[in-house]
């Protein structure tokens, strides 16, 4: 099987030129990441409540940065939601329902893969909902997260700007990887021929809901580890977190044998060694 890292980083190294050095970031992110656990820790002593919405273009490399955030997290603190298409019961509702019923509880972390904010990009773009939906939207959403951010939870909303020729490469790229081809689809690739229609989408978006008590934060995406590193580090000096320190623990001794022993081998099913089987190298 080819290198798909190694293509990847030769294909975006062409695309930028200053990129950051791999050891050099990966030293970074590897701090940065230890710092979301102690703000993980803070949080859950503290009963804090957090929310990050991650939006922007396809491709924009929402996906990554939000792995590289989540990757050393606890599943039961910090969560991932990322919403299908709603059902037929689902757009009977106030269209901000399904989003809130996913909202943190006290002492968690909740990251948005996409948002609230699907209404005001792909559905105002791609037709999918009415005029006055969108209108509506537009004037309540700043209603909503100015009461989300009342009742004290911490919200940070992050836009990944990516230009159209990056966006192009990435899909193209998506497309010759067969792990990540599921990425693509229909609408992805639609949205190639509405960028224009996108952009006045996203900046009639901006100028109604970046407001002071929750603003947009726009990160320049063309270089991922860039993007990574950037809002990692603007999402921790926005929070004012503390070290928490953890409970002392010990490894207690093991008790001495009560006379036990493992049923033999082949009364089991064991997994195939194919790990023996591969070839070895230096």
């Amino acid at each position: 099987m080819p290198n798909r890292d190694g293509q990847r980083e030769k294909a975006e190294s062409a695309s930028a030129p200053d990129r950051i050095p791999r050891k050099v970031y990966q030293a970074e992110l590897a701090r940065l990441q230890t710092e979301l656990v102690k703000l993980q820790e803070w949080v859950r002593t503290t009963n804090a409540r957090i929310v990050v919405i991650f939006e922007g273009r396809d491709a924009a490399g929402k996906g990554g940065t939000i792995k590289r955030v989540a990757e050393f997290l606890n599943p039961r603190i910090a969560r991932i939601v990322a919403l299908p298409a709603p059902t037929e019961r689902e757009r009977s509702q106030w269209y901000f329902q399904r989003y809130l019923a996913q909202l943190p509880a006290s002492g968690e972390i909740v990251l948005f893969d996409r948002s609230w904010y699907n209404r005001a990009g792909v559905e105002r773009v791609m037709g999918f909902c009415s005029k006055q939906e969108y209108l509506r939207f537009l004037r309540q959403c700043p209603i909503v997260e100015r009461l989300l951010v009342e009742d004290g939870i911490l919200l940070r909303k992050y836009w990944f700007s990516v230009s159209d020729a990056e966006q192009e490469r990435r899909f193209r790229a998506r497309l010759e990887d067969p792990v990540r081809r599921w990425k693509l689809s229909p609408m992805d690739l639609e949205s190639l021929s509405r960028w224009e229609a996108y952009s006045r989408a996203k900046d009639e978006m901006m100028a109604h809901t970046d407001i002071p008590e929750a603003p947009w934060y726009v990160v320049d995406s063309e270089d991922k580890r860039r993007a990574r590193i950037n809002m990692i580090a603007h999402l921790l000096s926005t929070i004012p977190y503390t070290h928490v320190h953890p409970p002392p623990l010990k490894l207690p001794e093991r008790r001495p044998s009560t006379g036990y022993e493992r049923p033999p081998r082949d009364l089991q099913t064991h997994v195939p060694d194919r790990a023996a089987e591969l070839p070895r190298v230096s």
